[in-house]
């Protein structure tokens, strides 16, 4: 509202000031101008300013008609100049070509209708020569601020781009952290819950322990629930707080391989450790931790399959070669009640770890022994076991 109150006022205040200027000349004798003529121009003047405000909707249109009513009222050349200016922003030639015609033709017509008393031909001439330079000026004027405000308007797209783009490269980098943490929550978690599910299962079905075992049994599902607990509250508490003031853990890698055999062999479950390499610390922070966690899953699998059935696991390779992992375990459970229900398939945990091959470039392939369609040949006609294997990089 304001922006349009003060050009009003600009253009009253031009328009005024070149009527008085007129008016002194008509009272000193340098100009013929009659009463009725300055009515009239009072009249149009004031008509043309509220015509000013329509600008925006038909630049064109209105700023040929404060052109033409400028031909007989001098109070109208405000309103005309800032017409002709708004115009100019635009920069459209051809339209400023046909307003500058009658911005020339009502200079012309103005000058005849009030004539000074010693008008001459040399005056005619300097009085177009002006006119001509005043509307190149106003030309000028527009097409600057049109410039100005395009470039305004770039730098603030711009600007809104890079702010979008930012939020954007935010967003994915914010969703891969939660998809990576979601993958490294699930191995852990159902590392746990499935120690506490085989174990939970043999007191639910083995009536006959004896108290000394069934206190052992409880006591490890009771330790492996509490670690399960931790780390979702860990896990979570990364979740919720998109800063967290305390960093984030190390994650487990080869290194900690004979930690976790440990851990699973305290549970009661007969783990294997076939084949070892020495240098698995020469193996990248990367590759060694989606190693241990492909370890860790595929021991997490045969539980949920096979519970108590022996499980084989095997490292081999070397720098430039690879690392191959494989874990093995038969598919029938065995163990001391083969009528023990299996734990829940989530159908993430071998999807899983597929992605964590690819991610550093390795592959992963898994079945029986005697499915051909999971990567795996059949060994000597021995008992169906089931075997994961894993290639995963290892630079020299």
């Amino acid at each position: 509202m304001w922006g349009e109150t003060w050009r009003v006022l600009v253009a009253l205040l031009a328009g005024m000031t070149a009527l008085v200027f007129v008016a002194w000349e008509s009272d000193t004798g340098q100009r013929t101008m009659s009463d009725g003529l300055l009515a009239l121009d009072l009249l149009v003047g004031l008509a043309a300013l509220p015509v000013l405000l329509l600008r925006r909707r038909a630049p064109l249109t209105v700023a040929l008609v404060l052109t033409a009513a400028s031909a007989v009222s001098v109070l109208a050349i405000g309103a005309q100049a800032i017409a002709i200016i708004s115009l100019a922003t635009r920069r459209r030639w051809w339209q400023l070509a046909a307003v500058g015609v009658a911005f020339a033709a009502a200079s012309w017509v103005y000058e005849r209708t009030h004539p000074t008393t010693s008008q001459q031909d040399v005056d005619t001439w300097v009085g177009g020569l002006g006119s001509v330079l005043i509307f190149a000026l106003l030309v000028w004027i527009g097409a600057y601020i049109g410039l100005r405000r395009e470039h305004l308007a770039s730098l603030r797209e711009r600007a809104e781009t890079a702010e979008r783009e930012q939020a954007s490269r935010v967003a994915q980098a914010r969703t891969a952290e939660r998809t990576r943490i979601a993958r490294e929550m699930h191995d852990v978690l159902a590392h746990r819950i499935s120690l506490v599910a085989m174990h939970a299962g043999a007191l639910a079905y083995r009536t006959d322990l004896p108290p000394e075992k069934v206190a052992e049994t409880a006591a490890v599902v009771q330790e492996n629930a509490h670690a399960a607990l931790a780390e979702l509250r860990e896990v979570l508490g990364v979740l919720r707080d998109p800063a967290p003031a305390s960093p984030e853990p190390p994650q487990p890698t080869l290194a900690d391989l004979d930690e976790l055999l440990a851990e699973a062999r305290a549970s009661g479950v007969d783990v294997r450790l076939a084949d070892h390499v020495d240098r698995v610390d020469e193996l990248g922070e990367a590759v060694s931790r989606h190693a241990y966690r492909i370890v860790q899953e595929g021991m997490t699998n045969a539980r949920k399959h096979a519970p108590w059935a022996p499980v084989s696991v095997a490292l081999a390779g070397a720098p430039g070669d690879g690392l191959t992992i494989t874990v093995r375990n038969p598919v029938r459970t065995v163990g001391p009640d083969p009528e023990l229900p299996t734990a829940p398939e989530s159908g993430l945990g071998l999807v899983g770890l597929t992605e964590r091959a690819e991610l550093v470039g390795g592959r992963l392939s898994y079945g029986t022994t005697g499915d051909t369609t999971g990567g795996v040949a059949p060994r000597d006609g021995r008992a169906a076991d089931f075997l994961l294997e894993a290639w995963l990089p290892w630079a020299a």
